[in-house]
């Protein structure tokens, strides 16, 4: 069979780190603010919709 070796992602050709940093940072974001918005929507139609 094959050899397994660990993949060296810190050595692979075209890793971007800054980018995915980026990419992550906007990613958490949006999770935030779209968390305090669902909680804000439901939060309204409980005061609105009672």
């Amino acid at each position: 069979m094959a050899e397994h070796r660990e993949v060296a992602y810190t050595t692979a050709a075209g890793n971007d780190y800054a980018a995915h940093e980026q990419t992550y940072e906007g990613f958490i974001k949006l999770v935030k603010y779209g968390t305090v918005a669902v909680i804000v929507i439901v939060a309204m139609m409980a005061i609105f919709l009672t």
